[in-house]
């Protein structure tokens, strides 16, 4: 396709909230459309300035930041609803990748949708995406289930009760439990069950260990441990 045939980039429309995917480690990968949208909106709603001031100089931004972090995530929205009310343009950013998705964002948007006001979504980054396409693991279907909670027993009863699941799982863990989440998986899944773990998706260190969970668990049990990881199980009936 060439350059000719792709729409002009156009003005953000008055008192539009744009959900807007960023980078979730190269930041080759923010899109020509998102980078205007950081550009020309009127403000960035985003959930720590420190990280999306980084983002804006990439992108040749200088627009003003609105924080907004979970835990006053209700109270935030309703003063983007007014602000978007007045005509004002905002996109919205998490930290990394898709905002809503295991991030905060959703209040916002669901205030929006209440209120009447126009959602657009700029498509981009997505870990699980990322992580579940060059897993080389089924793609037909799949259940996101973002991160499970902390305790072992939560864990293994999410594993049990999707034991048989007919469809590809993917998940978020952090490097502080990825290990324990390995030993879980071989023990309530069997050490032939069919997964990939990967670790830094798009950065320097981007690693993906794909195999039976028992050689997938051993080989991390030798790995840095660092970063962020997803993790993808295959059905009970998939092989290599």
């Amino acid at each position: 396709m060439s350059d000719a045939s792709l729409p002009a980039l156009q003005p953000p429309q008055p008192g539009a909230l744009y959900v807007v995917a960023t980078p979730i480690g190269h930041l080759g990968d923010l899109s020509p459309r998102a980078a205007h949208l950081l550009r020309e909106c009127d403000a960035v709603a985003c959930e720590d300035t420190r990280v999306t001031r980084g983002l804006l100089a990439h992108a040749g931004s200088q627009r003003p930041l609105l924080s907004y972090h979970d835990y006053k995530e209700e109270a935030q929205a309703a003063a983007l609803v007014e602000k978007l009310r007045a005509g004002q343009s905002i996109a919205l950013v998490s930290d990394a990748g898709t905002p809503n998705v295991s991030d905060p964002g959703f209040r916002i948007v669901r205030a929006c949708r209440r209120a009447g006001l126009t959602v657009i979504p700029v498509p981009g980054p997505s870990a699980l995406l990322a992580a579940l396409c060059a897993s080389g693991l089924p793609t037909n279907g799949f259940l996101f289930a973002g991160f499970l909670p902390p305790k072992t027993s939560a864990r293994k009863t999410f594993l049990t009760k999707y034991r048989d699941f007919e469809y590809t799982l993917v998940l978020y863990e952090s490097c502080h439990r990825i290990a324990k989440f390995a030993d879980d998986i071989v023990e309530v899944l069997g050490p032939g069950r069919v997964v990939a773990i990967a670790r830094e998706v798009t950065k320097k260190f981007e690693t993906f260990l794909v195999g039976p969970a028992g050689e997938v668990r051993a080989k991390l049990a030798g790995d840095n441990l660092r970063g962020e990881f997803t993790v993808v199980i295959a059905p009970a009936d998939y092989e290599l």
